[in-house]
């Protein structure tokens, strides 16, 4: 290296020692990369000097019981520079939760509360399976457990309070028993509590289940599977903050007995919290509240007050035409303000003017009963149903409830299509998903639209939630299914609207739900004493509209069936309402449900029977992990030519292949695919379609069945004689084959002659039975033969067995029936020539290809017309029979033959066989023992044989199926 750098430049070979890498104490370039030499000596570390009053990492914990779970809270250790910062603890599960305010004047007129909550897969020891090994956007679960924490909190802000708030919850790790959901909400109040941002906390928040009537505080995951209910509970010492619900048809009267339950078990969480502050919790900043000066506000009241009550006092105003008219109003008070040049009431002009409003409406409920479009507080708004609107869809509805109007969809999948969940806790993946779509049109409204919405994915889950109740098993229903609820007018309650009209596009879609689901959203209107906080007097309605919503103190969404509750939601706005307010809310909602659930029930009560072109199918096949490889291809390559050219979904299992298509010409055509791919088990009686692959003199083979060979002997190419095989059909040429047996050597055997019409003369006087659908369970005809008493010769044996391995759950068109043939023996020679008007059947053994042994039945399928003549044919027959049969047996004596077998059978062998059949082409001989030889027909030789002529023929050869080729020997 030395020489090198000096023929590269002679001046660094003579650097001063001090000017030298090595001196400076780094690597050289040899080394590595650049840096201090490993080599050098080390400095001592300097002592750790403690400045007077510093405190590292002093902890403050708190422990408690709840529900016999044991809870830590936390602070001091972790994030000790956000304003808050708690860790819960239960089990081996931990969350931390942090809090920061913005510093500054506040530049906004509402507050801007920001709530997210995490769960990164480091928390359950997993890697992310993304490309770049990260955590992407938030997923809907936690956007879900986001509101489920901001909901309770934002409430207890000081009215004025506009500061930015942000509130982050992790989950920093996870045992999968308990949902941390829960656990990020108590800590979030803990971390306000530390804070110091002005909140009039702590609250409580418990989730409350129920086995067997049995009602369990804290349940674990485990637990909550098997649970009809789900409650979250969110409180503060007297007042009720939050309720979600989950629930399979719970009663009312359950419901509240839940509830007033999970108050003073959630309560328990607020002592700790107050005891944590207490230790290390910061003084309460004062920050600066924007609220309205009574100036102000008497001044616009005094303007707007009359005209605001004239226009809420008119029950014909519209949505959009009392919105106008109340634009009017504010624009007539800004004209007035503006001539008094009164700059500080222009500014704060929104708001006092809504302020005016609210106090309109409020006054009006309470005093009068009286509501903005004129109707009762318990009455509902007219409701309009119709289902099926869409016919090309799966499923589909249009529910409308006054200026409320919702478009729900429904498409039905494979399981493969269900969404994969990547939660810390609850099962991977849902099979049913409600996606809910709020469009800027449906308020004429400019907007963007576009991406995940808290408000939408939180409207979605609800309605969701409340159809998973009445959805059949999956054992029973394994279709994955979405519905699209799409609004198309908003005046209020569009989620509850989405339960109805997804409840009657689920039964259009002949999905069989076990009820209707209805839901209604309740309101509240309330008086309360200043000096005491009390509520005073109050009103609930029903069926709100957007304008009581937004003006009114609670939005509290009930959905259920006839005889029990599924799903709930309940917001609010002020401080708290008292528990018995709310359980009084959930009578008045179980009346209106049940005014709309009459109205649903009116247009479509039962799952619509769907007709053959749209209705979806979906089959599930058993194939051995070998076979479904095959099909799935490199890197699934096959698998999507196969759903891309049928337009159909395939997913695969262990040992299952399930298929679904949007309707049943869809299906066929996979199913033929897959069937060529894989074949599937080989049935007699079976249609199978194939591709010619070579022609022999005798016959034509064909590949059918995922790559499987059978033989298409000349004799069933055509009901007439055919000469040449090549001039019925050719080398690559598809053709529907029937399968009609195997022979001695179990070689499949097929025919295109039964697959064909007959012609009316040859089916004067044949026993015709039709054979079914391959889409049906097939019927397995064969030759009664040495499978029953051999007495019935001429009887037929009819056998039912599964179509295949599949089956299809699906309303199934009636099938047509194919051509009408006669099913013969199963040998390898089919059929007799027919010398005489009547079909002569040869006594043989017929089973199902794939080891299915059928049982023996008799089925008389002739007609009652050519009974006594058949029968005396039978007779003459049966007389011949025994005749050649001892004449067989003498002959043997005589000639002394070792009886020859399949082994033992050689070239040159000389054997005295005896006419089994008579084809054109040759016969068929029986040489003892069950083995079966051919014999063709020489020119210029003898062609008049009878059946059981006995015949003295040597073995000249064997055929490609190993099928004994004889010649006529002469002894003498």
């Amino acid at each position: 290296m030395a020489s090198v750098a000096h023929r590269g430049n002679p001046l660094l070979h003579h650097l001063p020692h001090f000017l030298t890498w090595r001196s400076l104490r780094f690597r050289t370039i040899c080394s590595g990369r650049m840096g201090f030499s490993s080599h050098s000596q080390p400095e001592p570390e300097p002592e750790t000097r403690t400045l007077p009053g510093t405190k590292l990492l002093e902890t403050f914990t708190e422990q408690f019981e709840i529900g016999s779970r044991l809870i830590t809270l936390e602070t001091g250790k972790i994030a000790r520079f956000a304003n808050g910062a708690v860790v819960l603890g239960m089990d081996e599960t931990r969350v931390l939760s942090t809090v920061c305010s913005a510093k500054g004047d506040a530049v906004k007129d509402f507050l801007p509360l920001t709530v997210d909550y995490q769960e990164k897969q480091f928390a359950q020891g997993i890697i992310p399976n993304t490309f770049m090994r990260r955590e992407g956007a938030p997923k809907e679960r936690e956007l879900l457990c986001g509101r489920l924490i901001d909901r309770p909190i934002r409430p207890l802000f000081p009215a004025g309070f506009f500061h930015e708030v942000q509130v982050m919850a992790s989950v920093l790790s996870s045992d999968g028993k308990q949902d941390p959901d829960v656990m990020a909400a108590n800590a979030t109040s803990a971390a306000l509590m530390l804070s110091d941002i002005p909140w009039a906390g702590p609250i409580g928040m418990i989730r409350i289940g129920r086995i067997e009537g049995k009602f369990i505080v804290n349940p674990t995951m485990d637990e909550l599977s098997l649970s009809d209910l789900n409650l979250v509970y969110a409180c503060t010492r007297d007042k009720t903050l939050m309720i979600d619900v989950q629930a399979r048809e719970i009663s009312e009267k359950d419901l509240e007995a839940g509830m007033r339950l999970a108050h003073p078990e959630a309560v328990k969480y607020l002592e700790p919290q107050i005891r944590l502050a207490a230790k290390a919790g910061k003084h309460k900043k004062e920050y600066k509240l924007s609220l309205m000066p009574e100036r102000t506000l008497e001044k616009v009241a005094q303007l707007a007050e009359a005209p605001i009550e004239e226009v809420f006092t008119d029950p014909k105003y519209g949505k959009f035409e009392r919105g106008e008219a109340l634009e009017n109003i504010a624009q007539d008070v800004r004209k007035a303000l503006e001539e008094e040049c009164d700059e500080e009431s222009l500014r704060l002009l929104p708001k006092a003017v809504d302020t005016v409003r609210k106090k309109v409406v409020r006054r009006r409920i309470i005093a009068e009963g009286s509501r903005l479009d004129g109707r009762r507080l318990d009455e509902v708004r007219p409701v309009y149903c119709e289902s099926g609107n869409l016919p090309m869809l799966h499923g589909s509805s249009l529910f409308s409830r006054g200026d409320t109007q919702v478009l729900c969809t429904v498409t039905l999948g494979a399981p493969g299509d269900a969404q994969r969940l990547e939660s810390v806790v609850g099962p991977p993946s849902k099979r049913f998903m409600l996606h809910y779509s709020f469009p800027p049109f449906c308020i004429n409204e400019v907007g963007k639209h576009g991406g995940l919405n808290r408000r939408e994915v939180g409207h979605g889950t609800l309605a969701e939630k409340a159809l998973l109740a009445v959805l059949p098993p999956e054992d029973d229903f394994p279709y994955t299914v979405r519905i699209n609820s799409e609004v198309m007018a908003s005046d209020g309650s569009t989620s509850m609207a989405s339960v109805c009209g997804g409840s009657m596009a689920l039964m259009d879609a002949g999905i069989p739900l076990r009820k209707h689901v209805a839901g209604v959203s309740v309101g509240l209107v309330s008086e309360v004493d200043q000096s005491t906080g009390t509520i005073k007097e109050y009103r609930i309605l029903t069926d709100i509209l957007g304008l009581e919503d937004h003006l009114g103190d609670m939005d509290f969404k009930i959905v259920g069936t006839q005889d029990g509750i599924t799903a709930i939601q309940l917001d609010i706005k002020p401080a708290g309402i008292p528990l018995d307010i709310v359980c009084e809310s959930l009578e008045a909602a179980r009346k209106g449900r049940i005014q709309i659930l009459d109205h649903m029930e009116r247009e479509i009560s039962a799952p619509r029977t769907q007709d053959d072109r749209n209705s979806p199918r979906l089959a599930t096949l058993k194939y051995s992990n070998d076979a479904l490889r095959r099909l799935l291809g490199p890197l699934g390559a096959l698998k999507r030519k196969i759903e891309d050219e049928t337009g159909t979904r395939i997913s695969v299992s262990d040992g299952t292949l399930t298929i679904v298509a949007k309707n049943q010409s869809a299906m066929d055509k996979v199913l033929e695919k897959v069937d060529f791919v894989l074949g599937r088990e080989i049935e007699i009686g079976g249609v199978y379609k194939g591709t010619v692959a070579s022609i022999k003199e005798y016959g034509a083979f064909v590949e059918f069945n995922g790559g499987q060979q059978g033989l298409l002997h000349i004799s069933e190419l055509s009901h007439e004689p055919v000469s040449r095989i090549s001039d019925v059909v050719s080398v690559g040429q598809q053709l529907s084959l029937m399968c009609i047996g195997q022979d001695v050597r179990g070689n499949i055997k097929l025919s295109l002659k039964a697959t064909l019409p007959r012609p009316q003369s040859q089916t004067n006087n044949l026993a015709v039975e039709s054979v079914p659908s391959m889409k049906q369970a097939p019927s397995v005809w064969a030759a009664a033969g040495d499978v029953c008493s051999g007495k019935e010769k001429h009887s037929h044996l009819s056998e039912e067995l599964p179509v295949s391995k599949y089956e299809v759950n699906a309303i199934k068109s009636s099938a047509s029936s194919s051509p009408p043939v006669l099913v013969r023996s199963a040998e390898e020679c089919d059929e007799e020539e027919r010398s005489s008007g009547f079909v002569q059947n040869s006594k043989t053994t017929s089973e199902p290809i794939g080891g299915l042994k059928p049982e023996c039945k008799t089925v008389q399928s002739t007609p009652k017309t050519s009974k006594s003549f058949l029968q005396k044919e039978r007779d003459k027959d049966e007389k011949e029979h025994n005749i050649a049969s001892q004449n067989h047996s003498s002959n043997d004596l005589s000639n002394k033959e070792d009886p020859v077998t399949a082994k033992s059978l050689k070239l040159g062998t000389k054997v005295t066989a005896k006419v089994y059949q008579i084809r054109t082409g040759g016969l068929v001989l029986d040489l003892g023992r069950g083995l079966r030889g051919m014999y063709r027909f020489e020119a210029n030789a003898k062609k008049d044989f009878d059946v059981n002529d006995e015949l003295r023929v040597e073995c000249v050869s064997f055929s490609s199926k190993g099928i004994p080729v004889m010649s006529l020997v002469d002894d003498e």
